[in-house]
This record gives structure tokens, sequence and C-alpha cells, in this order.
């Protein structure tokens, strides 16, 4: 009997110390988000979630409400009521998500066109010139490369401080992580700020498996890069074109259950939508399918 214990002890303490962790590294983003008025920047927190297996990148905001969502949402159920949380809950300017595997840092790119989470393979080889001027970026000892990549000239800089030969965005391959990386025109700039590990780490944030439950996110589909960029240029040109037949054959008097208009709030949806995407119009890549599309025109 006493063995059956010992086993059982083992078992449990096994699995309980099988749950995930991640090392988090918080890369504060300056960018310019409209390709008419490059002058002006915004900032945002983004993060790189480093696993033993992988690493994932995404916009701080994806995982930083949880809790506040949670509660929201834990409240309504009690009451049974209904409460349009974009009042409480701001929206992630980015809503891509990036995964490298270990130890082969093959890409996976990952967004959402309206209720599909699109994702799509890069094999991208980065093309590093390691260079030998060195420098202090925050608290880590870092050296210069550059690269072309995305229709852009970059420079980064890494450090071989932490044992990790990844970056922020789909950057990746030098010999440590990247702390510092910016494209010639400063369009783009990423810097490491700080990091953090991560205990029960989990992969889908609270607001991924909660929107999965309304339907968005459902269906993941995997395409090729040059299918990804047709459908997100459709997208751009008009947000709901997948689904307009769907949306008129509700009522014009269907109302959610605090009795705002089901059609009103899809219109102030579509409208977010494309006000989001008329301020954003700046593409980190500049040389996919649909500024090549463009350029032909």
């Amino acid at each position: 009997m006493k063995n059956i214990f010992s086993i059982l002890f083992i078992a449990v303490f096994a699995i309980a110390n099988a749950q995930e962790t991640a090392n988090r590294f918080f890369y504060e983003l300056t960018y310019a988000p409209n390709k008419d008025s490059l002058e002006k920047k915004n900032k945002e927190m983004t993060i790189l979630d480093i696993t033993k297996d992988k690493s994932i990148y995404r916009d701080y905001l994806a995982v930083s409400q949880d809790s506040i969502l949670k509660v929201e949402v834990e409240a309504m159920q009690k009451a049974g009521t209904f409460k349009d949380l974009s009042k409480s809950v701001k929206q992630p300017k980015f809503s891509h998500i990036i995964t490298k595997t270990y130890p082969t840092m093959d890409v996976s790119y990952a967004d959402y066109i309206l209720q599909d989470k699109v994702n799509y393979k890069d094999n991208t080889a980065f093309d590093w010139k390691i260079l030998g001027d060195k420098a202090k970026i925050g608290e880590y000892n870092a050296q210069k490369a550059t690269t072309s990549f995305g229709g852009r000239n970059w420079t980064a800089w890494f450090t071989t401080d932490v044992p990790f030969q990844d970056g922020p965005y789909k950057f990746k391959g030098l010999p440590g992580l990247i702390v510092k990386v910016e494209d010639d025109s400063k369009n783009y700039s990423w810097e490491l700020k700080g990091n953090k590990k991560i205990a029960d780490y989990n992969t889908e944030s609270y607001s991924e498996k909660l929107m999965k439950q309304f339907g968005q996110g459902k269906n993941s589909i995997e395409v090729s890069r040059d299918k990804f960029e047709q459908m997100y240029a459709a997208y751009k040109k008009d947000p709901f074109g997948s689904v307009r037949s769907q949306l008129s054959q509700i009522p014009a008097d269907a109302k959610m259950p605090d009795g705002t208009s089901i059609s009103q709030m899809m219109r102030d949806t579509e409208e977010r939508l494309k006000k989001h995407l008329r301020e954003n119009s700046n593409s980190i890549e500049i040389d996919n399918v649909a500024e090549k599309t463009k350029k032909k025109k």
C-alpha cells in the first residue's frame, strides 16, 4: 500500500511539474501606422513568449486584458445579462500571431480575416551581415547586424547574453536574442524593454478562447502566402464582403438581450473595422502580393 501511495505521489508531482513555462520578452514597438503620414508615430507593447519548443509573438493587449475580460464575462454570466465589452476592453492594434517552431525555426503567420483565423508558412531565410559595431542596448551588450526583408532594409542589435536565437515579429537567425531592430526609414522599430518568467503558461489567451465560443477563429485555415495576401486585400476593401449576404437575412428589428439593435451594432462594427484599416495602411512588409498588384495597375 505504501508503494502505491508513493507511485501516486510521484505521478501527481510529475503532472504538476509538466505544466509549461515561458520566458516573456517585452518589446516596445514604435511605428508609423499610416503610409501617407509617416511622421506620426504610435507606440505599442508587444511580447515574445519563448517556451522549450516554440516562440509566440503578438500584441501584448491580446493577453494583458485577460483578467479584466474574465471578470466582466463571469459577471454577465452570473447576472444573466449582456454587456457591450468594447467599452471596457480595448482592441489590439495588431491581431497577427507569429509562431516559430524550435529547433527548425519554421515560421507560421496567423491573422483574423473576419471570423476565420487564417495562417501561412513563411520560410524566409534571413541573410544577415554581422558587423563589428557594438553598443549597450538597455542592460545588454549588443552587436550590430543588417539585412533586407519585406522590401525594407533593417538594422538589428543582438546579444549573446541571452541564449535564444530569436527576436520580435519574424526576425530570427542571429547568434543571440535580438534586442533592437528597425528599418532604415524608422517606419518600424522594436526595442526590448524587459522580461519575466511565466508559470502555468498557456499559448491561447482567455480572449482567444472566448472569441472561439462566439465563432471568431473557430475555423483555422492554412493557405499559401499568395492566397493569404489576396484574402486580406479583399477583406480591407470590404470587411464584411464574405458574410454580407448572411447579414442581409437578419431582421431589421432584431435586438441583442440588452436592447441594442443588431443591425446598428453590425454597422458600427463595420465602420470601426474600416476606420482601423484606413488608419493602419503602412505594412511591415511592403513587397507582398497586394503591393505588387497595386504597382501593376
